[in-house]
């Protein structure tokens, strides 16, 4: 993004710039520690944060920074022979306020910028989403996550008290308010569910009043909200937008939460297994054999009716179990969730590998912590790496099949061979209107449940009576109402398939 953008999220009292010889739209990719006591590792387009040097020893960082076309430079206690320097090589240079501690300030940085695409295009900024929470509010806004650390802030040119600006600056508020925050049982409202929460102001401590709203999913506390109240009181509907903006921020930590630390491996399985990259070049970059077998599986979430926060949730949780299981088993694994199904590639297999008891133990683990039900595909072994594609596909039509069996947790192909045929073949008639019998699509859902029950049972009345519990005569009834030659076998194969679709 542009330095311009990460100076208006940051802003005071953290940041002020001093100079910009090349204007604020120069673009910083990333942010970067820089200690006088190590050589400076500055690249292109970097945010270089200064630490342990300051005034006229900061110039050499300062000097090496442009040298490596570096963004901008931050430092403590700016001089005029740092902004002359920082012009001469052609960097920004931010000064930094003296209170506030550098891995704070990191933080912060890393996440405006992780929440941006190539282009620089903002995607669910949490500082612009405090912003926007501010204006619906009419207060002063800061996202914080469950240990109190805040994520995000919005501006305001009111007045803020002393606990925001510590909060900011990364140092704990006054510990009298907190502990009365503890003992008002404040915290623990927060954590157990949605209710906004007010608290009074108390002017002897300079803190002004505020809402305070948890974010969760499901039953999970991902954080919480915090509202100041500013020069003017909050908006009337303040509680009402701030129970929304906490349901609308959920998603957002969620995907800070789970931010891949190993995103470099992710895009490697998923590029191997879209055929982006070749098997040789992925097994280089994780130290595998591409000449040696591998499988992929597949694992997916089967659970009950969530919320889609706490969907997300749960499956972030189930691909980093994985990734545990997966990398105990084999250190080249690669892990990758996507579309909602989480992908394994195991490579270097020994011929005998155990995949089907690794999986099933996987499957376990996951139900046990996450409290619902999870379904894998274990694809074929294949002979090289090279074949990977081959094996995922093979996992993916065995894990279509599985989502109609509600019993069935972990399987291969050749448990399931008939059931993944017939899934696919109901799945072109699902697509296929024209290659469908109108009158099997026209029965009622008592007829269709009845001749489907009697086509199972091979034509025996009792069984498929007995299935349905009803009588016979019953069941005998209901087929004379069928418009259909039940002694032809081709109407009984292309009504026992529609059937099924249905």
């Amino acid at each position: 993004m542009s330095l311009r953008h990460l100076l208006i999220a940051l802003g005071d009292p953290l940041v002020e710039l001093q100079v910009a010889p090349h204007g604020l739209e120069v673009e910083v990719r990333d942010v970067v520690i820089v200690d006088p006591d190590d050589p400076p590792d500055v690249a292109a387009g970097d945010l270089a944060l200064v630490i342990g040097a300051r005034g006229r020893a900061a110039l050499p960082l300062v000097r090496a920074a442009g040298r490596a076309k570096a963004a901008a430079v931050a430092v403590k206690e700016s001089s005029p022979a740092l902004e002359q320097a920082a012009v001469d090589a052609g960097v920004a240079l931010l000064e930094v306020g003296t209170e506030v501690r550098w891995g704070h300030l990191e933080a912060l940085a890393k996440g405006v910028l992780q929440t941006t695409t190539d282009d620089g295009e903002v995607l669910g900024d949490l500082f612009a989403l405090a912003q926007t929470i501010a204006t619906l509010t009419g207060g002063i806004v800061s996202i914080e996550d469950t240990a109190s650390r805040v994520l995000a802030y919005s501006r305001s040119s009111d007045e803020v008290d002393e606990l925001r600006r510590l909060s900011i600056l990364g140092r704990q508020g006054p510990e009298p308010y907190l502990k009365m925050l503890r003992e008002w049982g404040v915290y623990n409202l927060l954590r157990s569910g949605e209710e906004v929460v007010r608290i009074d102001e108390r002017p002897e401590l300079g803190i002004r009043r505020r809402l305070a709203v948890g974010i969760h999913a499901g039953k999970q506390p991902l954080g919480t909200i915090w509202v100041q109240e500013g020069d003017q009181p909050l908006n009337e509907q303040a509680e009402r937008a701030l129970l929304g903006a906490a349901r609308v921020t959920a998603p957002h930590l969620i995907q800070q939460r789970n931010q891949p630390t190993s995103r470099f491996r992710e895009n490697l399985l998923a590029a191997l297994l879209s055929g982006r990259m070749d098997a040789a070049t992925v097994a280089g970059q994780i130290g595998a054999d591409p000449g040696k077998p591998a499988a992929v599986v597949v694992f997916a979430l089967r659970g009950g009716e969530v919320d889609r926060s706490e969907h997300e949730l749960r499956l972030a949780e189930m691909t980093g179990l994985i990734s545990v299981h997966a990398a105990a088993y084999r250190r080249s694994a690669l892990v990758s969730e996507s579309g909602g199904r989480t992908y394994v590639l195991l490579p270097d297999l020994a011929p005998n590998a155990q995949l089907l008891s690794l999986t099933k133990e996987i499957v376990a683990t996951a139900r046990r912590h996450l409290h619902t039900r999870v379904q894998a595909a274990v694809g074929s072994t294949v002979s090289t790496l090279d074949e990977a594609q081959v094996s995922r596909q093979e996992a993916e039509r065995v894990l279509d099949a599985l989502a109609r069996d509600l019993d069935a947790e972990v399987a291969t192909l050749a448990d399931v061979r008939s059931q993944v045929l017939v899934s696919e073949i109901l799945a072109l008639l699902q697509d296929n209107p024209r290659i469908r019998d109108p009158r099997i699509d026209a029965l009622d859902p008592e007829l269709a449940k009845s001749l489907l029950a009697y086509l199972d049972a091979l034509g025996d009345v009792r069984a498929a009576a007995e299935r349905l519990h009803v009588h016979p005569n019953t069941l005998r009834y209901r087929l004379r109402r069928i418009d259909l030659d039940l002694d032809d076998p081709l109407v009984r194969l292309v009504a026992q398939l529609q059937l099924r679709m249905r």
